[in-house]
């Protein structure tokens, strides 16, 4: 088959860990930065422009494209969709996840597992906030930011109320979230390919810190996750439309609750910490699943 893989940065364990599984299985792929495409949008004549060239028709392309360029990155994944290659993450399902607000809209209609959650603008009653959450703490975050930038615990109601006015003097759409103190600190990341969870690992913050990212010093060792768990999992996974995502889940005393859907993780955490090859495992879904002109969402929003 021959693939296409879009990213800023080939060097990334992930994006080299994903040429180096498609090449071990007899794949051609070519790596593309997505930033660096031009569009031709006429009509009977689309295409990708990219190095002096047109690009072909590929089988398979999978994209890797960062929050800060997720417009223009879907942008061109949809190019490429209109061309008839078959994404291995459509541009609807990686737009859908990448809204914070919208992604919990639909996970919501769809009976996944939340903590409970409200969404903000400026406000001058931070105490109407915390009483429709039941009180500190709270976790506080701003509708954009990614590996765990833009996210204030408020430990008391006065602590709380003081971030919440700060990011509305900075006219910021926010999310306020109960904080799930049985979780202590550490949350369970499940990565889903095909509709199957193919690896989990639990992720605990340094000393310290409420948040578990590995790229603010967290650790991550494989665990086993309960049926609800699973089921939750794959159910985040199918409510945003991703074949390939990791699901954040938090341990809460009425059950998981999912925290966030990732449409581009990070291979290098899951795969040292439970040993298991999740990039073969999505070549193996392209070379099942792959088909031309093959999409679920047919441009639905």
């Amino acid at each position: 088959m021959k693939l296409a893989l879009m990213c800023r940065n080939p060097a990334l364990y992930s994006h080299a860990r994903l040429v180096e599984a498609a090449q071990a299985r007899g794949h051609e792929i070519e790596v593309i930065d997505h930033l660096k495409c031009y569009i031709n949008i006429t009509s009977l004549r689309a295409s990708v422009r990219y190095q002096g060239r047109d690009l072909p028709k590929y089988d398979a392309v999978i994209p890797r494209i960062g929050a800060s360029v997720t417009f223009y990155g879907a942008a061109v994944l949809r190019q490429f969709e209109v061309m008839g290659v078959y994404p291995v993450n459509e541009s609807v399902a990686i737009t859908r996840s990448r809204d914070k607000l919208r992604s919990m809209q639909l996970l919501a209609r769809k009976g996944v597992g939340l903590p409970v959650t409200v969404f903000a603008h400026k406000t001058s009653q931070p105490h109407e906030i915390l009483e429709l959450i039941g009180g500190a703490p709270v976790v506080i975050k701003l509708l954009e930011g990614t590996q765990g930038i833009g996210v204030v615990l408020g430990e008391t109601d006065l602590a709380a109320e003081s971030i919440i006015q700060a990011f509305g003097g900075a006219n910021v759409n926010i999310l306020v979230q109960e904080y799930i103190k049985e979780a202590k600190g550490e949350d369970i990341r499940c990565l889903v390919v095909g509709g199957k969870v193919v690896a989990s690992m639990r992720r605990k913050g340094r000393e310290g810190e409420f948040r578990s990212n590995l790229h603010r010093g967290g650790s991550a060792d494989k665990v086993s996750i309960t049926p609800a768990e699973r089921s939750t999992a794959i159910s985040a996974a199918k409510a945003m439309g991703l074949n390939v995502c990791g699901v954040d889940m938090l341990r809460s005393n009425h059950g998981p609750v999912v925290m966030e859907v990732n449409s581009s993780p990070g291979l290098e955490g899951v795969e040292k910490a439970t040993g298991v090859d999740v990039a073969g495992k999505i070549i193996e879904f392209i070379e099942k699943h792959a088909e031309p002109n093959k999409t679920a969402t047919k441009g639905k929003g």
